[in-house]
């Protein structure tokens, strides 16, 4: 296994893995990306689509025909979609976010990107991003793809995540550094 190759092991990795190699069959490794992006959206923004997607109180048909619903409402189809029902029938769709997450760091290294994981305790406008990405790229990572989480209990600053290197500038863990330092004072 080469150093630069991201670490895709367990089921979630597999299945990311193999979409991938079919996507690349298909030559619509693109197309399943959007729709896959646009599917983690819509986890993200629907706390009862990721309770259905987590609770394991459902059984497979119930969770295959409400994703296929939701699929076909957001117009998501082709291979994605196939993938997703799927995963939804085989009882795996628990571990569909660590899928996508697997299938777009395959996607990135086949195009040599780097990928920076960055948490921000608020969204982040264009201009904020394109400076974000611009740091990264001056510390010598090339084509830099940025996954911006949401996590307001960071307070402020932010945490970027590359490969195993984390820096964390967020003032949550300042703040906990102060603390911890007057603790020593007393």
């Amino acid at each position: 296994m080469a150093a630069n190759e991201p670490i895709i092991s367990g089921m979630a990795g597999r299945y990311a893995t193999a979409l991938f190699e079919l996507a690349q069959e298909a030559k619509s490794v693109d197309a399943v990306k959007n729709d896959l992006g646009r599917f983690a959206a819509l986890l993200e923004g629907s706390e009862d689509l990721l309770r259905l997607v987590r609770s394991p109180v459902f059984t497979a048909e119930e969770q295959t025909q409400a994703i296929e619903a939701v699929l076909a409402k957001a117009k998501i189809s082709g291979l994605a979609g196939k993938f997703i029902s799927t995963v939804a029938s085989n009882r795996r769709l628990f571990a569909v976010s660590q899928m996508i997450s697997g299938f777009n760091a395959l996607v990135s290294q086949a195009r040599g990107e780097t990928r920076a994981e960055v948490t921000v305790a608020e969204k982040l406008d264009e201009k904020h991003l394109a400076a974000v990405k611009e740091a990264i790229a001056a510390s010598g990572k090339k084509n830099v793809e940025l996954d911006v989480k949401i996590d307001p209990s960071i307070l402020g600053g932010l945490k970027v995540k590359i490969g195993s290197r984390m820096i964390d500038a967020s003032l949550k863990t300042k703040l906990n550094s102060i603390r911890n330092a007057m603790k020593e004072v007393r």
